[in-house]
């Protein structure tokens, strides 16, 4: 008979593409899930993983195998669900999926009020693209995602998959001291037409954030000098702090500013908006719906 665990390992190796990557979303050390595979290998007598490069690779066995897997962990899913709407209680492994600045600034409070309200709830916490969220639930590698959108770049979700706005993220601009546009700022509100010309910190290409930037640039008649880009938001705060450039940060995670950097409103509001998602059917899980309030509950206290 196959072990669930170590369906589950093949499982998520075939979704993130490696070992150490597939650990990192099980919460294991890459010795152990390569000991699930090995273990997986034998049972069934059948080469799972094959060297390729410095990475590896799935056989067609082990991608078949992969795709019966997800089948059996969602078929087991539905039956935790139901053992555990029937207890009424959040219980059981809940893993939830967010966005770095989310992960940051909202899901500390959310998970120690988990832990303290629901000790039988092992939630836990995988930082990750609001752009792989989406699928690392429909695949069932995530329980529950807290992603974003902005308005001229919509989150897309598949069909049938529930969600549920937890609020809407604030963004400033964020310049050196004495950068003209603060000067201006200080006679009337800025606007996205004040924008261009400017040498930009921002993040890298692939990003939601960076996505938005260009298209809200393009759309005014500008191609955008992206003259510094980092992932990291403190990375960029420094880099404005050298007076290099400006960038445009949401305030979700942002903490605070170091002494030569001001936050400027624009008119209209760049903002934001935060969702949970989850697959559907799993809001009869107590787990999903408590967690869900939280995040809506504890937003404001984040975010002001």
């Amino acid at each position: 008979m196959l072990d669930l665990g170590r369906l589950r390992a093949l499982h998520a190796v075939s979704v993130h593409g490696s070992v150490s990557a597939a650990a990192t979303a099980l919460g294991y050390t890459p010795s152990a899930v390569s000991q699930q595979i090995a273990k997986l290998e034998r049972e069934t007598r059948t080469t799972l993983l094959e060297r390729q490069g410095r990475g590896i690779a799935l056989t067609d066995a082990a991608r078949h195998l992969a795709a019966t897997a997800q089948q059996l962990l969602a078929i087991v899913e539905k039956a935790e669900t139901t053992l555990e709407e029937r207890r009424g209680q959040p219980m059981g492994r809940l893993v939830i999926g967010a966005f770095a600045s989310a992960a940051r600034g909202l899901m500390p409070v959310v998970l120690a009020a988990l832990k303290a309200e629901h000790p039988a709830l092992d939630a836990r916490l995988l930082e990750v693209d609001p752009h792989l969220s989406v699928d690392l639930v429909t695949q069932g590698v995530i329980d529950l995602a807290v992603a974003h959108d902005w308005d001229i770049a919509p989150l897309p979700a598949p069909e049938g998959q529930e969600r549920a706005v937890i609020g809407d993220d604030l963004c400033d601009l964020l310049v050196p001291a004495g950068h003209p546009l603060a000067e201006r700022a200080a006679r009337r509100p800025l606007r996205r037409a004040d924008l261009p010309g400017q040498r930009w910190i921002c993040q890298p290409p692939g990003s939601v954030c960076h996505d938005w930037l260009v298209r809200t640039l393009r759309a005014s008649g500008h191609e955008p000098d992206l003259a510094y880009q980092a992932a990291e938001n403190h990375t960029q705060i420094a880099l404005v702090a050298a007076g290099l450039g400006v960038a445009l940060m949401p305030r979700l995670g942002r903490g605070p500013l170091p002494d030569g950097v001001l936050a400027l409103p624009l008119e209209p509001v760049p903002v934001r908006r935060l969702y949970a998602l989850w697959r559907p059917g799993a809001a009869r899980r107590p787990a999903i719906t408590e967690t869900v309030r939280l995040l809506g509950g504890l937003w404001p206290q984040r975010t002001g």
